[in-house]
Formats: structure tokens, sequence, C-alpha cells
């Protein structure tokens, strides 16, 4: 065999271009329930980089795991095709979004093909598109049809740099820079659409506990987002503004109110601004609510406690937002982190009005001890102190009792979550489909004018769209009258929201998607994407999808059953990025050691959710595997196939058919065959290729030991090990699979007629899975037996200071141990030697049995089931050549009852008796 490499690009053209003749990846649509895999559809900037790679590698791999495994396969992929950064590069390079986008996608989707990944492409989609983006506007309809439309005024994050409007996410750092360009963001009042998700915010968080599928953090991510708080609305009355009303989910802690905080854009604060110079400096120039620190600034006026009767000062806050609660709340320091540290900060002083619940064990009657809330707020619930009649009360019972007693208190539910603002000051995306009429207002565009096309790109400052006169001149639909297009165009979430249903049926004309066929084809099986989409992606087409549900008759209310968030590529520790330079060319890479190379190591890296570091000699490594399990196949494929082949790649066909006694190196490459098979095909189905592919790849290193260990390796053995590692690999590997399967089947690969009828025919593309005849659980009992036992051996040599065993025995523990250890683990009785003592074959053992029975009851907490004796028998026969090898001496595995008496009493499950004869 060799370890030279080998020439991945003609095996890697060769599988493509057999892939596309055969139209391989399609997914017919007479499918009732296909298995649907998608990666969230990438931005086209103009290259691939490695994130992108490992997402889609992911995705494909198992994709093409589950057609392994039988299944009808979806797996599409797309363009998420609108957005700024296509404007400002038409911009900068005196050229349109459009013709820039495309020109990217064709850059891009060569280098997926170039990857080997298995898109049916027939279902591609383009968001910037026509044909695409009448759909947006049909759904907008639709919404707005079903009162989730809204046009209003609203404070919103500006970017005068690209004059557009930013959502707060993409507002970055405590210098509050746009995510784009780093200029500082402004914010304006103007007219915006907003789609009014917080109708849904009840069901968007009560149904997250249904998706068991998705990571937990990505789960509370969305918890924290909708922001759902039960707690009170109540009045202060505030000297010359009247009540003022304020939330909270403390009103327990009422008594220790001593300020009342405003927030910047409360109204109040706004009208002080006009006449207080200390009031507009600080909201104008120092009010900062991403700080590490709370400020504020106190306005003279004072708000009257609605229980107390307490006069307490007022201060502009910045800790306090217009968009949480009413703008506006009671601050109790002793009881909250953010009020304590303010009022620190502002000199103001820390009542302590709840108390620590006292100790159960105490006397009855006992006071509450009251906390110490100098340095620290106590912020648990507990019993009220200096409360007046309320002293004594625990928290919930307070909060109940306060809200019935306040005049102006009402029980409130409060959401962090705002109705989605889809409104962008740009070109390049959907054009919203209304017309403003001077005398009829904002109308929609009726559903057979449909789409709103763009129109023609004018490259000037500001949104092009407005310059666009002849476009935005029409007339109104419902009076005929002159009327004026909308010039802002639609959130590019909007697109991405429902995108997954337009694959099942891209060319449809009539609707957005084919309702039955999404009925059967959806949610989507499996869901891959970054976890910087965690929130308003995910939850904004969760919330199309229950839309969609509730209007038009999708039978399904959560768009992706299952996700996978992964984690980035990085270099030396750092993502990758061009102001980094620290980014690695997936191109390049390929060029150099093949698609199939890059896939593995990404893929074998780390598992999927986690970052990892680019390695080059980790690529290298890989490469030099593949090179070496393609040289084990074709030194052995002639003896293989001249061995009938087909009986030697199939899975049971050399199962229990060799005996350890005959062939123990044969007999254990075998049961290694199916240990590889049984824990990859679990690790595959958990999604966690790493370990999937460590044990391909260590049944490689398996079978060339074996090939190496014996002049003539049983063809069969091996062909059944080598057609399970290539098998086990293909889902990452998928050129050189097709490849060595050819191979392995009597098939010139080398010819591509062969390869294309090898495509046609179904080789590894379509072969069946490779069955094992041991499960996960069983695999790593019988690994860590045959560790122990040789470890175990290594010991006893070491200890007795032995150089040269003469003979080593392995002696398994009778039947009556392995049962006695099974009714341990099941048993809860207190007197665990009674209960075995009631089976009589245990019973006959005597003080034996007694004993054991004492070791069983000292480590019940820690026991747990062995394999049964015949099967720890045969793994340890199978692998006693492993420790011939090693020791130079012959070894016998032996039952108890074989052995000698003194030997075999300290025999047990999974740990045997050893006997070495110097």
């Amino acid at each position: 065999m060799t370890d030279e490499g080998y020439d991945h690009t003609v095996i890697e053209r060769r599988w493509q271009d057999a892939w596309e003749a055969a139209n391989a990846y399609r997914t017919p649509d007479d499918v009732a329930d296909p298995t649907y895999v998608l990666g969230m559809y990438p931005y086209p900037s103009g290259k691939l980089h490695m994130g992108h790679v490992r997402n889609y590698t992911i995705t494909d791999a198992y994709a093409r795991y589950r057609r392994l495994r039988g299944d009808d396969v979806l797996h599409p992929m797309g363009w998420d095709a609108f957005g700024l950064p296509a404007e400002n590069a038409a911009k900068e390079r005196d050229t349109n979004p459009r013709d820039w986008t495309l020109d990217c996608i064709e850059t891009m989707k060569g280098q997926m093909q170039s990857m080997g990944f298995g898109y049916d492409w027939d279902r591609e989609i383009t968001t910037c598109t026509p044909d695409y983006y009448r759909w947006n506007q049909w759904l907008f309809t639709r919404f707005h049809e079903e009162g989730l439309v809204e046009r209003r005024d609203a404070e919103v994050n500006w970017c005068p740099s690209c004059e557009t409007v930013l959502a707060d996410e993409q507002v970055e750092g405590e210098a509050e820079l746009c995510w784009r360009c780093d200029t500082p963001v402004e914010t304006r009042e103007l007219d915006q659409w907003f789609l009014r998700i917080t109708e849904y915010a009840d069901e968007l968080l009560e149904a997250i506990d249904d998706l068991e599928g998705w990571p937990n953090s990505v789960r509370q991510m969305q918890r924290n987002w909708i922001g759902r708080q039960h707690g009170t609305e109540l009045s202060f009355e505030i000297e010359g503004h009247g009540d003022v009303e304020a939330f909270t989910t403390r009103v327990d802690t009422i008594h220790g109110a001593t300020f009342f905080a405003l927030a910047p854009d409360h109204p109040i604060s706004e009208d002080l601004a006009e006449t207080d110079a200390d009031v507009r400096r600080f909201i104008e120039e120092e009010a900062d609510p991403e700080g590490d620190e709370p400020n504020g600034v106190a306005t003279g006026l004072t708000a009257t406690n609605p229980v107390t009767g307490e006069s307490i000062p007022v201060y502009v806050a910045d800790f306090v937002l217009s968009d949480v609660g009413t703008g506006a709340l009671m601050a109790v320091p002793a009881h909250d982190e953010r009020d304590h540290a303010f009022a620190e900060k502002k000199d103001i002083e820390i009542r302590p009005v709840i108390a620590p619940e006292p100790d159960s064990g105490g006397a009855e009657g006992t006071d509450p001890t009251v906390p110490d809330v100098e340095e620290a707020a106590f912020t648990e619930d507990g019993v009220l102190i200096n409360s007046g009649e309320y002293d004594g009360l625990d928290s919930e019972t307070a909060r109940d009792r306060l809200t019935e007693d306040i005049g102006s208190a009402s029980e409130a539910t409060q959401y962090q979550l705002r109705d989605w603002g889809i409104s962008r000051q740009r070109y390049w995306g959907t054009p919203i489909p209304v017309v403003h009429c001077e005398d009829c207002g904002p109308v929609m565009v009726p559903e057979e004018d449909l789409p709103v096309e763009l129109p023609e790109f004018i490259n000037t400052t500001g949104n092009p769209l407005d310059a666009a006169e002849e476009w935005t001149e029409t007339t109104c639909p419902e009076c005929g009258a002159p009327a004026e297009r909308e010039t802002d165009t639609m959130d590019t979430f909007v697109d991405s929201s429902w995108y997954p249903l337009r694959y099942v049926s891209p060319d449809l004309e009539e609707a957005p998607f084919d309702l039955e066929r999404a009925n059967d084809w959806m949610p989507v099986d499996q869901y891959v994407g970054g976890i910087e989409h965690a929130v308003m992606h995910l939850l904004y087409s969760r919330f199309f999808t229950k839309v969609l549900a509730d209007h038009e008759g999708l039978d399904h209310r959560e768009p992706f059953e299952n996700l996978l968030a992964q984690g980035m590529v990085q270099l030396d520790g750092e993502k990758m990025s061009k102001s980094k330079g620290n980014v690695v060319s997936p191109q390049r890479i390929v060029e150099e050691y093949g698609a199939d190379t890059a896939r593995l190591f990404m893929m074998q890296a780390a598992q999927p959710e986690r970052d990892f570091d680019w390695s080059e000699e980790g690529v290298r490594s890989t490469n030099r595997f593949l090179a070496r399990l393609k040289a084990l196949v074709e030194d052995h494929a002639d003896a293989i196939v001249a061995a009938d082949a087909t009986a030697a790649g199939a899975d049971a066909g050399t199962d229990g058919d060799i005996d350890a006694d005959d062939d123990p190196i044969a007999a254990y490459v075998t049961d290694e065959v199916d240990a590889a098979i049984a824990i990859a095909t679990a690790e595959y189905e958990d999604l966690t290729f790493n370990v999937a592919l460590r044990e391909a790849q260590e049944l490689v290193r398996t079978l060339r030991s074996y090939a190496d260990a014996v002049d003539d390796p049983d063809p069969a053995v091996l062909g059944r090990g080598l057609s399970a590692a290539v098998r086990l690999l293909a889902p990452v590997t998928p050129h050189l699979a097709e490849e060595l399967y050819a191979q392995l089947q009597g098939a010139d690969p080398s010819d591509d007629a062969d390869a294309e009828a090898a495509v046609e025919e179904g080789v590894v593309l379509a072969a069946e899975w490779p069955e094992a005849s041991v499960d996960r659980e069983t695999v790593r009992k019988r690994r860590r037996l045959v560790e122990n036992t040789r470890e175990d051996v290594r010991q006893i040599i070491d200890v007795a200071g032995i150089e040269d065993p003469e003979s080593i025995d392995v002696v398994v523990a009778p039947d009556w141990k392995y049962d006695a250890l099974e009714i341990a683990i099941d048993s809860d009785a207190d007197n665990l030697i009674g209960e075995l003592m009631a089976e009589d074959h245990i019973r006959d053992q005597g003080d034996a049995a007694a004993a054991y029975g004492q070791d069983l009851q000292a480590e019940r907490e820690a026991l747990s089931m062995t394999l049964r004796g015949d099967a720890e028998y045969d793994a340890l026969r199978a692998a006693a050549w492993l420790i011939e090898r090693e020791f130079d001496a012959p070894v016998r595995v032996v039952r108890a009852e074989d052995a000698a008496a003194d030997v075999a009493r300290n025999a047990e499950p999974g740990r045997p008796a050893i006997d070495i004869t110097e």
C-alpha cells in the first residue's frame, strides 16, 4: 500500500458530473412525506466562507445519511438575495444591485457544486426575483386583511450613512454604531409599517416548551426576547402632571419605593427638557441605556406613593426604557439591583421592606431578620417588614392584597416583544404593495396587479425609489385619482420567514405554496444555521407559520421540528474575518486537497454546535487518511471481488460464521465492524458527526492492521469491513465513497460511463446503510470489558515484576454472579442480601454468595449492568489475540467452572479473573 495522495480533482469531477447527469438529488413532487433537511439559505456576498462550508456540509451529510437509511429526502437551496449590502456594493461599483447579486449567486453556486453538496437545484429560489417577492406582497396584503398590519409613527434607529432604518440588533456596541458601516446611529420619527407580531406573543412564548428538538439556549433566548412579565399597573401622582402609570412585578415592595424614575423619552421628560437645561442636557448628551452604570438627573418634581402618601423625588433615568412597561417605574433600591446602584450614586435612601422567611426550625412567631441592604439589594421573595398593616405577609399574598387595595391598581401583563417594523428606506428589497391617495389614504395594490416590480436602479443618495418619479407616480386603485407608490421596501426577514414553504412548490404561479404538499412535507425535519439567528429569523418564521395556520389552512404551527445551531470556524482562536486578515479560502482548500478532505476535516474536528480552530496540518492529515483508505481498497478490491463481492459486501455475510479459536483476528475484526456500524449509526442519528466519523476512521485503521497482520486476510471479512467503512464515511466524503464502493462492487469507476451507470443504478448514493448485530450500548460494554481486562493484565505483570509470562488465563465469572448483579441493580429492598438468598441457585453458593452480596450492597449506587456471561466469554475470546501480541504469551479464555477454584472465585461480571504463569 502507499500513503501517497490521490487525484481528487478527477474523482470529484467524475462523480459530480455523474450525479448531475442522473439528476440524482431531485425530489419528486409525488413523495408523500419526505425527510426535509434544510440549511439557512445564504446571503450572496460573492464567495463562500468557511462558516458556509461547515453549515452546508452538516445538512448535506445528514441528508445523505437519511437517503442511505432509505428516506426520500428534500434538500433544497436558495438565496437570501435582497438587502442593503448589495445596494451599497452596487453604488460603489456604479452598477446595479440585481446584476451584482446574480453574479455573486453564480459564483457561490459554482463553489457549492464543487463541494459536492447534494441539492435539488430544480427547487432553487432567489428572493430578489419578482416570481418570489410577488408572494411577499401577497402575504403582506393577506396580513393586512386580517388586521395584522399597521402604519404609525415610530421612533426608529437611523443610519445617516446608509440612510435607512436599523433594527435594534443592528445597532452595535456602547457607541451605538451601524452594524454595516460603523456610523453613529441617530433616532428619528418616521411613518413605519408594522406586522403585529404581539398578537401572537402568548402563543409564541408558550409553544417554546414544545420545541423539544431545539437547543435549550435558543429557546431561552426567545423567551427572554418575548419577555412576558405578570405584574401590577398603578398610578403615582406627579405634581403638575397628574397621575402617571407605572408597571411593577414587585408591588409587594411599594413601601420601600424611595424615588420615581421616567424614561428619557417619556412625555413628561420631553416636556421638562423644553424648560429645564439640566434635563435637556442629560437627555441629549448623557443618557446611555446601554451603559454599564445607571445614570439620571433630578427633575425637582415629586411623586406621591398611592399606599403611604409619601412624596418621593422624580428622576429622569437612562435605565428606564419607554418600550418596556410604561416608561415609568417606582424604584425600590433595597430590592432591585439596578435601583440600588442608582440610589448609591445619587445618595437616595435604601429602605428594606422584604426580609427572608424565618427559619422554619425557629420558635413560632419569630420575627424575620432584616436583611443588610447597604452593600447589595435583597431581591428574593420573603415576608413584608416596615410595611404597616401588611407586615408579616409573604410576598405573593401581599402582591394580591395590595393590587386589590390600591384604587388605581390592576393586574397587568407586559412584554418586551414589540410589533415588527418592516419598513426599510432603500431600493433593494420587496416593494411594499401600497399606494398613497390624498383622498383614500393608504390603499393596498390589488392582487391582480402584483407583483409591484422594482424600477431600474438609480445611483443616488438616500432611497433610490424616491428618485424613480415615473415609478412612484400612479393612480389610486379605489378612486382612480393620482397617487404615489409607497417607497419603503420590506425588511429581508420577511423573505426568510416563509421561504421553506416555497421550496415545496417553487414554480407554482397561483399561490405562494401548494397547501396540500406543504401539509405533507412541513415542518422542516432538521434545520441548521448560525446562533446569530436564534431570535429574529426564527421568531419571525414561527410567527408567519402560525398566521398561515390560522388563515391559509396550513396544518402545522411551527416551521422547524429540530434545530441545530452550528459553531464558528476560527483561526488561532479568533473568528475568521476579512478585517482581521485570517480568512481561509474554501476554494484553495478544494483545489489543493479536495472537497472530501475539507468536508471530513471540518466534520471530525468538533461537534457541530462547537466552535473549532482551522488547522492546515489537520487538513493534511485528513487528506493522508483518505489516500490510505483508497490504497487499502485498491490493494484488496480484486481479491474481494474474486471471492464474490456481493456476498463479501453483505452486512450479515460473515456474522457468526467465524470461530475465535479458528481465526481469532478475523473474529475480532468482524466484531469491530459491527461495533463501528452500531456506534456510527447512533451518532449520525444524534448529529454527533465527529464521533461517528471517529468510529469509521478507527475501523479503517483496524482493517489496515488486519491486512498487515496476516498473510492472507479473509476477503469476506475485509470486504464487509471496507464496504461498511466506505458507507459510514459516504455522507461526509461522497465522491471518494462512490469511487471506492464502485470498485468493491467490481465496477471500473475510471470509466465515466461506468460511473454514470453506477449512479443511475444506485451505488453509494442509494445503497443500503450497513446493519450491525449489536447496539451502541452493547458495544460500549464490550469495549470497556476488553480494555479493562488488558489493563488488569498490564498491572499484574507490572506489580508482580513478571518479565516473560509463559501463559495468561482470563477467567469469566460464573452465571450466578451475573444474576445476582442484575437483581441488585433492579432491587430497592433495604436487605439486598436477603433478596439474593431468596434465589435457590444463588443461596446454593454459600459463603461465596454472601461475600459477593456484601460487595454488591456496599456498591449499590454505582452498579451498572455488564454483558451477560456468554457475551463476555465471546468478546474476550475474540480479543485474546491482542493480549497475546502485546505480551508475547498464549492467552486462554475460560469459564469459571473450567478454571481453578481459587482463581474463579475472584472473577466478577465485567472484571474477569487473571491468572498469569511465569
